[in-house]
């Protein structure tokens, strides 16, 4: 088996130092050489490592706190619970004035159902023949005849008659133009 630089897939000495010692007991001179650049391309990758001082490691960790960024938040952060808070203060006027007006509903209905009650006992007690027996008996009255009714006859026809007024004054009779004048 030949060995294939584009079939580096199959390269176990990139994952196992086993397959690292395998790699070099390989006769084939070749293959040897790019296990040699693999180890050496590794090696100058972890010398690339920088390392600082715990000092400054501490300062690059320690976060930096702008205050206008601060204050900015705080604002706001305020400003939303605020917002929220005029909300559900909102939301529990609506549903006290609901349940007020459901109230003032369940009392109407009520009230209307007594008023219907007192209005039929009302009529109940009133009837006609009710009221007759009371005028006859209580207050001694009578039906009326034809001998109680007066007929009254207009002889003459009928007559307009237009009156004015006897003192008209200047501003008067001024009113009285300009009213013609529109008519």
């Amino acid at each position: 088996m030949a060995y294939d630089s584009r079939n580096e897939a199959y390269d176990l000495s990139l994952f196992d130092e086993e397959a690292v010692s395998y790699a070099s007991a390989l006769p084939d001179r070749r293959e040897q050489e790019i296990h040699k650049k693999q180890t050496k391309k590794k090696k100058a990758e972890s010398n690339k490592v920088v390392t600082l001082p715990e000092e400054e490691l501490q300062k690059i960790r320690r976060r930096k706190h702008n205050p206008l960024k601060l204050v900015v938040g705080s604002v706001g952060g305020t400003l939303v619970a605020v917002i929220i808070g005029i909300i559900i203060v909102g939301q529990t006027e609506i549903t006290e004035l609901n349940q007020e007006i459901i109230n003032a509903k369940s009392t109407l209905s009520d009230c209307q159902s007594v008023y219907t009650q007192n209005e039929l006992k009302v009529e109940s007690m009133l009837s006609d023949s009710e009221i007759e027996a009371y005028a006859e008996d209580v207050l001694g009255m009578t039906k009326a005849s034809n001998t109680q009714k007066e007929f009254v006859t207009l002889s003459g026809g009928d007559k307009a008659e237009v009156s004015s007024q006897e003192s008209e004054n200047i501003f008067t009779q001024f009113i009285e133009s300009v009213k013609n004048l529109w008519s």
